[in-house]
């Protein structure tokens, strides 16, 4: 037997890089009973049969995993935003942020068309509001920063972001082989284009990166109200002074999260952003 991580899932075979080779694997028939299906980023057991052909027995626990792209045990989530088409929006970014945090993924924030920036826009301020938190990086169009190069060191990663916002690009700057497909925003559809194929783990400057332009949109479905105000860590020093222990920081007198919003020590667009998800997952209506 032996062990390795699923680095590319097509037509049924799955290929398993292990000790500096790489097994096309099938998945046992016993994963039809369990309904569980081996995914891209998966630590597994497999027994090889035929030269450098064989099948996964067993899967390890997996640290996390996402529906789309379908990749599990993701280190960090790259959450790509830009200044400009489209333009750039706290509340996005925030709901990226919270959702990396429900999965166990560590978010860096990357900053596309600084460029693009209006000339009373103070880079400094945004940085102010996530730096403490989040790794934050600018770039430029045309120009992806090379010191980019060092976040993926020994992490697996997965892009986010808007489309058009420059997910491609960056891509194509660390992978030029992959010559994805970009395209500039569509002026109606405030869309950027581009061409999805099957997800593989690509090796990238010392760790691994999802082949895909990564994902748009998030869903909150499996994170209930009461837990969302763990996915906003910069409210944790503030809710030391929360009268109620269980404060959910949205009507509770005394509540030391919306006095530090009051004085301007936590940014009002975090807390709008915490407060439009928690009425979000409260109705579970609506859908993004």
């Amino acid at each position: 037997m032996l062990k390795g991580r699923i680095i590319k899932a097509l037509s049924g075979f799955y290929y398993v890089e292990s000790e500096g080779s790489i097994y096309a694997a099938r998945a046992r028939g016993l994963f039809r009973k369990t309904k569980e299906s081996p995914l891209v980023g998966d630590i597994v057991t497999f027994q090889v049969e035929n030269d450098m052909e064989g099948y996964i027995t067993a899967i390890d626990p997996r640290k996390n995993s996402l529906v789309r792209p379908p990749v599990a045990n993701i280190d960090q989530l790259l959450i790509t935003m830009s200044m400009k088409s489209p333009e750039f929006n706290y509340y996005l970014l925030d709901r990226f942020l919270a959702y990396a945090e429900a999965h166990d993924m560590e978010p860096v924030v990357i900053i596309t068309k600084m460029d693009l920036a209006d000339d009373d826009f103070d880079a400094e301020a945004l940085k102010s509001v996530y730096s403490d938190i989040y790794p934050v990086h600018f770039t430029d169009r045309g120009s992806i920063a090379r010191d980019l190069e060092m976040i993926f060191r020994d992490r697996i990663s997965v892009l986010a972001g808007q489309s058009g916002v420059g997910k491609s690009t960056l891509l194509n700057t660390f992978l030029p082989a992959l010559d994805l497909e970009t395209a500039e925003i569509s002026n109606a559809l405030n869309r950027g284009k581009h061409t999805t194929r099957h997800v593989e783990l690509m090796d990238i400057a010392g760790g691994k990166i999802a082949d895909t332009p990564g994902f748009s949109t998030i869903e909150f479905t499996s994170l209930d109200k009461y837990n969302l105000k763990f996915c906003f860590p910069d409210f944790n020093v503030h809710s030391e002074k929360c009268k109620f222990r269980e404060c959910q920081h949205i009507k509770e007198p005394k509540c030391g999260v919306k006095e530090a919003v009051a004085n301007e020590v936590l940014a009002k667009t975090r807390y709008d952003s915490y407060v439009t998800i928690y009425h979000e997952i409260e109705n579970r209506k609506v859908r993004y």
